[in-house]
């Protein structure tokens, strides 16, 4: 693959789950709190279960694309720009992992309003970071074709 191929598709994986992620962070993720607690486990199960294979692909895509860019990227884009997607990158996978996951396995017990509220407070740092990546990539495409046009 290409490099331009490789920071096109960078862009297709981050637009799309900065999208996600904002729809995650204020409609979804709010509406817990209105999910009937009698029910909640089985609801918390089944956002767990449906949403791994909606944001997993295009998390595992992003990340190998970014990694990619470090080390074969388009010579417009400079090294820094792919080293901060790079970051950014770790900084989403790393909350998921220690902060948002570890909240969803709490609230699948049953409802925590305190679980609840951390969860939504923290998903602010994935929801900021995918924000930034996907500035990133829009930069990082303009730069390529800024150049491409003045060859």
């Amino acid at each position: 693959m290409t490099p331009v191929l490789v920071l096109v598709a960078q862009a297709a994986a981050t637009w799309f789950l900065t999208g996600l992620i904002w729809l995650v962070q204020l409609v979804h993720y709010p509406l817990f709190a209105m999910a009937d607690r009698s029910t909640f486990p089985a609801f918390a199960n089944a956002h767990s279960r449906l949403i791994t294979p909606v944001v997993g692909p295009p998390m595992v895509l992003e990340a190998l694309v970014a990694a990619w860019l470090v080390v074969q990227r388009p010579p417009a884009v400079p090294a820094s720009w792919a080293w901060a997607g790079l970051a950014l990158v770790v900084v989403i996978w790393v909350s998921t992992a220690a902060l948002q996951v570890p909240m969803h396995s709490r609230l699948a017990g049953g409802f925590d309003a305190q679980a609840h509220q951390w969860l939504v407070a923290s998903n602010w740092i994935r929801t900021v970071a995918w924000s930034l990546r996907a500035v990133l990539c829009a930069a990082m495409l303009l730069r390529l074709f800024e150049t491409a046009l003045a060859e």
